[in-house]
Order: structure tokens, then C-alpha cells, then sequence
């Protein structure tokens, strides 16, 4: 059977936990051990069963009545299995959000029918178009506590289909009742207007067909060779788009060698066909020097093999997101070290405004401008999300840093092949800050502000005299300059001044 995986979100307390768990109950998905565990753990008897427990594993998530973590479950129906991936709905696990989606096939938005849409209702739906997730449907829940009002349901259903309509995607709206059941398996004679599916049964009809078609570019990051003898050499991999059959032409990259698919081996035995998705050994007519990290595609459609690129990406870590810093790169099976040479824009994703900034922090979402020390072989998002998707992690712990998706491929700068040094723009561009001086009287105090500008990203240097063309010099390279002292009158006249958009950070200077 087809697998469909999808996710929900929305605002806390919206009663996406509950969802599941009746979804679960309700397909007979729940083994009797686990349901007795749950009817224990809620203290009540099988009216009164919690079935949020099913998905908030965690005990934090218990004593709050919160999710916090990203919780799967899985589950199936004659007709199709599932993959449920049940997000939290703080804003300040926007990261965790962006995890579940990242993968699924559909999306399912709560919104209380009581409360209407919410702030992060909007982000979740802008999260859900951003990650190109191909179906989207808003759950109104609670609709019994609202008397299964037909009117607050089509205030509701338009208002979200007006502010879908900005994002370019539309969805489905379906009354409900999580808590009691209404329109989550079964039709509700509660809502006699309403005639559209319930939500297991829009879960599935929903198509799987994206990335199926013949025509699509065939898309194949090589994990490893398979070489048990010396009569036979394979390579390894998850077919990332397209289709492939024994016979059809191959490319590989980076060498640019064509050969043809000689077989397509499974565990199984040889295949006719490998589709989307599907993990295979596929073995050449021609020996080709293909290792880990190379990629298989069609030769009359390559995708992108780029230095640079522009990429909206999502901040996964407390240590944020800034220029300059050294960063590792991971795309499919390939990798490469990798810097931001700018920030171009913060994206506010409640009202899809872009805002100026030099640095992106946990949560947050933001267009980039990213340069590689390698290439990479690059699709836009849009047209597939392993190729277009990847991760920036810390060099130093391997932790992530950011999850991105590629929106334009962009041509190389000169830079390493230019005899001239590099401007004043140009360094302020690549630090993603002016430089400027800030004048301290006390050694400790320095110390203290030093550390806390470098950890939100800024490049900074100590100086305890003055010098001539010194400070000229920070200023012109893009560093921030911590001098010991009073300044001079005619340091205004030089210099230009420091701008520190942070009020935080504002506060912390003048305090000293």
C-alpha cells in the first residue's frame, strides 16, 4: 500500500494531540496494552480516556499538557498507511515544526473554532507553503463547543482561504470534533452543512503522484559501492526523483562520464522500474570512477552544479545564524564547507514582511546568501526537495546549526581569482555588519561586552592605545573596535558610527 506521510500544527492547546490519538482510536490502530496504559495514566474510565497521551510522550509534555518534541506515530487503513509527524505549537519550537513538515505529503492546520485563526496559525501555514508541502487542510476543532455553528465555520473557512491565497496554495476546511469524534473517521450528523470528506477520508484520496511522472529528471545521490566480487560493482541509493529503467541513459557528476543502466538490483531480486523514494543498486554497462557523494541523473536535464546559492533557511540552534562563521554543508551525500557571505532578509512569517538584520536567531526564518568550498548539485525547492534541501552544521560538534531550502542558483564571485584586495563594501558584506568603534573605560567590562558581541556574531578586536590609522584600519576591514579610554573630540569627525540594531545589546553598552 501507497504511504502518506503528514503532519499537524497549529496554535496550543488546538487539540492536535487529541486528533491523533481519535484518529488512532478510531481506525482500531491502538493495541489494547497501550490503550489500557493511556486509560491509567488519564485516571479515568473509557469515557473520560486522555487520548492526547497517545502522541505527548514526554513527561514535561504530560505535567504542561503541551507537545514539546516532534512525536511519529503510524497507523493504517485498508486503503493506505500512515506516517503522522504531531508538531508543537509554541512559537518558540518553530524548529521542531519545520522537522515534521519537512517530509510530509499533507499538512493539517487546527484552528479553535472558538478563537478563530491565530498568529500561529498563519505561521504555520505560511511554514507549511514555504516548505512546499503539496496538500493543506485547516481542521476547525471544537465545533461542539461552539454548537456546530454553520456560521463561525464559514468565517473561519474564508478567512484562511484569504490569507492562504497570499501564499499561493489553497486548502481544505473541515468541521470537527476531535474530542468526540465528529467528521475525524466517520461523517458527523452534526453537520448537516458540511458535505464534503471527513478528515481520514481526505487523508486518503489524497494523490501520490508527484514526482512519479516519466517526465520528471531522474535523481540518484550515490550512498556507497557495492562490491562483493569482482564481477560485480553497484551503487547504492535513494532514487530522489524521477524514475529509472534498465536501458535508460545515465549521467554522472562530477565527471560528466555517460553510460547506460545495466540492472536494477534489489534484495529482492532485479526490478523493471525504480520510482521515487525507492532504495536500489543499479549497476552500469561501462566502469565508471563513481564514489560516495557523486550523483546519477538524466543527461538531458542536469540540475545545477553551483558555488553559491541564495536559500530561505530556518534556525535551528540557540547559537544562531551569522556571517562569516564557518559552517559544513549537507546535501544528500555530498558535503562541503560553507560560509553565509550575507543575511538578506528576516522573514516575519505571520505577515510575510522581510526585515533587515545582520544575524538570524533560534526559530527564526530568513533569506541568505550562502558560498561553498565545493559545488554542489543544486535544484530549487520548489522542484525537488532532496536536491533542493540541506543542512548547515557546526564544524567543531556536528551540531545543526540551520535547515535550509534552495530558492537560486547563483553565479561565483571573482574573488579568488582577483589580484585586488577586497573593498570596504565588500567586507562589511561578507562580516554582515559596519565596522565602528566602541570606547570603554573598564578592562573588565570590555571583556564582557567582547563576548557578547562575538556570540551573536559580530567581529570584534581589543585595543588598549591609539595609534595612528588604527582604528581607520577596524573601520575600513568591518570590525568592531573595543578601545580602552576616553576618545578624542575628532574621533567622531573620523570615524563613522557604530549601529547595534540589538536594543538588548544597546542597553548593555550604555550600561557600562
Amino acid at each position: 500500500m501507497e504511504l502518506l506521510r503528514f503532519s499537524t500544527a497549529g496554535s496550543v492547546d488546538d487539540g492536535k494531540s487529541t486528533l491523533i490519538g481519535r484518529l488512532l482510536f478510531d481506525s482500531k490502530a491502538i493495541p489494547d496494552d497501550q490503550y489500557e496504559a493511556i486509560k491509567r495514566a488519564s485516571g479515568g474510565d473509557a469515557g473520560t480516556v486522555d487520548l492526547a497521551l497517545l502522541t505527548d510522550g514526554l513527561r514535561a509534555e504530560r505535567e504542561q499538557k503541551i507537545t514539546i518534541d516532534v512525536a511519529y506515530r503510524y497507523f493504517a487503513t485498508p486503503r493506505r498507511r500512515f506516517i503522522i509527524a504531531d508538531t508543537p505549537g509554541h512559537a518558540q519550537y518553530t524548529r521542531n515544526m519545520v522537522t515534521g513538515a519537512s517530509t510530509a505529503h499533507a499538512a493539517v492546520i487546527l484552528v479553535d473554532a472558538r478563537n478563530g485563526l491565530l498568529e500561529q496559525s498563519r505561521r504555520h501555514a505560511a511554514l507549511s507553503a514555504l516548505l512546499r508541502v503539496p496538500h493543506l487542510a485547516v481542521a476547525i476543532n471544537k465545533m461542539d463547543l461552539v454548537g456546530f455553528d454553520e456560521g463561525i465555520y464559514r468565517r473561519i473557512e474564508a478567512e484562511f482561504a484569504a490569507f492562504a491565497a497570499k501564499l499561493g496554495v489553497t486548502a481544505t476546511a473541515i468541521p470537527l470534533s476531535a474530542l468526540a469524534g465528529d467528521n475525524v473517521v466517520e461523517r458527523s450528523q452534526n453537520t448537516p452543512f458540511y458535505r464534503g470528506p471527513s478528515l481520514l477520508e481526505w487523508l486518503e484520496g489524497l494523490p501520490l503522484a508527484e514526482g512519479h511522472s516519466a517526465a520528471a529528471a531522474f535523481r540518484f545521490p550515490v550512498q556507497c559501492v557495492i562490491r562483493p566480487h569482482q564481477n560485480f560493482r553497484g551503487f547504492a541509493g535513494k532514487i530522489a526523483e524521477g524514475s529509472i529503467r534498465p536501458g535508460d541513459p545515465i549521467l554522472a557528476l562530477p565527471s560528466g562520464k555517460c553510460s547506460v543502466v545495466k540492472e536494477i538490483v534489489t534484495a529482492d531480486g532485479t526490478l523493471p522500474e525504480a520510482r521515487l523514494g525507492e532504495s536500489v543498486v543499479l549497476t552500469l554497462t561501462d566502469e565508471l570512477d563513481i564514489s560516495r557523494g557523486d550523483l546519477l541523473t538524466t543527461p538531458h536535464s542536469p540540475p545545477a552544479i553551483a558555488r553559491r546559492f541564495a536559500a530561505t533557511v530556518c534556525v535551528l540552534s540557540e547559537a544562531g545564524l551569522a556571517p562569516g562563521r564557518p559552517y559544513i554543508a549537507i546535501q544528500t551525500t555530498r558535503q562541503a564547507a560553507a560560509t553565509i557571505e550575507k543575511i538578506d532578509f528576516r522573514l516575519a512569517v505571520e505577515t510575510l514582511e522581510k526585515e533587515e538584520t545582520h544575524r538570524l536567531a533560534l526559530n527564526e526564518l530568513g533569506q541568505v546568501t550562502i558560498a561553498l568550498s565545493q559545488p554542489l548539485f543544486l535544484d530549487p525547492y520548489s522542484q525537488s526537495r532532496e536536491l533542493g534541501g540541506f543542512l548547515l552544521l557546526d564544524p567543531a560538534t556536528s551540531v545543526p546549526i540551520a535547515a535550509g531550502m534552495v530558492t537560486q542558483v547563483l553565479p561565483e564571485t571573482n574573488h579568488e581569482t582577483s589580484a585586488e584586495p577586497w573593498s570596504r563594501a565588500e567586507r562589511e558584506q561578507r562580516h554582515g555588519h559596519r565596522g565602528g568603534v566602541i570606547v570603554v573605560q573598564d578592562r573588565a567590562a570590555a571583556a564582557a561586552l567582547e563576548r557578547r558581541l562575538a556570540a551573536q556574531g559580530w567581529h570584534t578586536a581589543f585595543i588598549e592605545r591609539i595609534e595612528n590609522g588604527l582604528l581607520d584600519a577596524f573601520v575600513e576591514n568591518g570590525i568592531i573596535a573595543l578601545m580602552l579610554g576616553e576618545p578624542p573630540l575628532s574621533l567622531e569627525a573620523q570615524l563613522d558610527p557604530l549601529r547595534l540594531p540589538n536594543s538588548d545589546m544597546i542597553g548593555f553598552a550604555e550600561g557600562i
